[in-house]
């Protein structure tokens, strides 16, 4: 257990921003808006650049993207006969904050250059075991990020950046270094407060000014891009008004599988109060709901934050310090179904659902054991020694009518026999027998549910 002391210092949020969204429209104050469709927020967009409706990146396939016709999504898709090319907005830009969602294809190779000289890396670091200036979230030649909270090739990552300007007095003498405030990938903080001493290597220009455009990097590769807000920062701000963490954070580390039992805030309000998380030395944790055998949320980065456990008096919850995906409402994994189009349960009513705790093996990783309808379940969940994602293996001695839900989210798409890819492109899911098994993807109150019959057991991965 480690204890450590950490702060991050924002600057306030001022009244006139930008937004380069699906509509890419530019609001210069909030009541004065001017509204800029598609590529026009650009300067000159090479022909590399598109507006596209729907993007895929294969997890395996290198550089490649494909790309369906329509709007929202800002596409650089460079080919042997396109060469790709940087893309530049029209707006000359201080202080901001910058927000973007972002989809890399396998070795993906982008990057956000602020006022155009100052590089944030977008890489595909997904299997990157050692860090560089390089990786995802880097200030490239300078500064690597903190953790690889990096997901797979052909998922949507987000990215947001507070960043100040160099300043400078009358005569144009520069007073103070542009510097970083923060970084976040996919939520978790990769860079703070970081002072540039000059332009990155890759510079448009080694002059600084007060005001650039924003330089999207597209000579290196293909990368998608689509919610990009950009608000203008005030500077007459405290920057430590929206101080983070004002306590010493108590820690805990996984170098070896780790287990903890807590509460557990998640993301839709609703708490499990039967959490166990379980950390591994890949940087790969999960946390599972014993009260319905759900296995309710998975990680990357480090393991947990138990400072609201055990500080003081504490309340018993803790939380992941890393890039979550979590999978919804804690409900039961397994139930029976009169039919392909019975509601699944909400609840354990009528089930006979008991909980049975769990064993460790040699390794120290558990088998959550329960029964439901008067059968025996075993549920071994275990970090990939790749450390790309989490393989689970459902075991029932009787698995006389019972179905496993698999997944349930806005959108399920199967990208090949046993393959799907989740929600709005948030993680893929590899059934093991899928020609024996026969999952199906049922249409439920604005979503869908991918479900597979159980026969004795069921064995799938989950990337992300």
């Amino acid at each position: 257990m480690l204890k450590r002391r950490n702060y991050l210092g924002l600057l306030g949020v001022g009244i006139g921003f930008w937004t380069l969204s699906a509509g890419f429209s530019i609001h210069e104050t909030a009541s004065d808006p001017v509204t800029l469709q598609d590529l026009t927020a650009f300067n000159q967009p090479g022909k590399s650049w598109q507006m596209a409706g729907n993007v895929y990146g294969n997890i395996s396939e290198k550089n490649e993207l494909t790309v369906s016709s329509g709007s929202g999504i800002l596409v650089n898709n460079p080919s042997r006969r396109v060469k790709g090319e940087d893309l530049f907005t029209k707006a000359e830009l201080g202080d901001i904050e910058l927000e973007l969602d972002y989809l890399l294809p396998s070795n993906g190779n982008s990057g956000i250059y602020l006022q155009g000289r100052y590089e944030v890396q977008l890489f595909d670091s997904w299997e990157e075991n050692q860090i560089t200036s390089a990786s995802n979230g880097g200030i490239y030649n300078v500064v690597p990020p903190r953790v690889n909270a990096s997901k797979a090739p052909g998922l949507w990552q987000n990215l947001k950046i507070g960043f100040q300007a160099p300043r400078f007095d009358a005569s144009g003498n520069k007073t103070e270094n542009a510097r970083l405030l923060y970084v976040l990938i996919n939520g978790v903080l990769v860079q703070e407060n970081v002072e540039l001493a000059g332009p990155t290597q890759g510079a448009i220009s080694k002059d600084e000014v007060a005001k650039a455009p924003l330089r999207i990097q597209g000579d290196h590769g293909a990368v998608a891009l689509r919610n990009i807000t950009i608000n203008e920062l005030d500077n007459k701000a405290d920057g430590n008004s929206n101080n983070r963490n004002a306590k010493d954070p108590i820690l805990l580390d996984a170098p070896v599988t780790t287990i903890l039992r807590s509460f557990m805030n998640l993301d839709n309000r609703e708490k499990s109060v039967h959490a166990v998380s379980v950390g591994s030395p890949q940087g790969v944790h999960y946390t599972y709901d014993m009260d319905y055998g759900a296995l309710v949320q998975v990680w990357r980065g480090d393991f947990l934050d138990t400072t609201p456990m055990w500080d003081g008096r504490g309340n018993g919850t803790s939380t992941p310090r890393g890039a979550v995906q979590r999978f919804g409402k804690p409900v039961l994994s397994l139930a029976k179904l009169a039919d392909n189009q019975s509601t699944w349960p909400v609840d354990t009513a009528g089930t006979q659902f008991r909980q049975k705790g769990y064993a460790v093996n040699a390794d120290n990783q558990p088998t959550f054991k329960y029964l439901i309808y008067g059968t025996e379940v075993e549920d071994f969940v275990q970090a990939r020694t790749d450390g790309k994602g989490f393989n689970r293996t459902i075991r029932v001695k009787d698995a006389d009518g019972l179905s496993l839900r698999l997944a349930s989210a806005s959108k399920i798409e199967e990208t090949s026999r046993g393959s799907y890819i989740i929600g709005d492109k948030e993680y893929y899911l590899n059934l093991d027998n899928a020609k024996s098994n026969k999952p199906f993807i049922r249409n439920v109150d604005g979503g869908q549910e991918l479900i597979v019959p159980v026969r004795g057991e069921i064995s799938y991965t989950i990337l992300f």
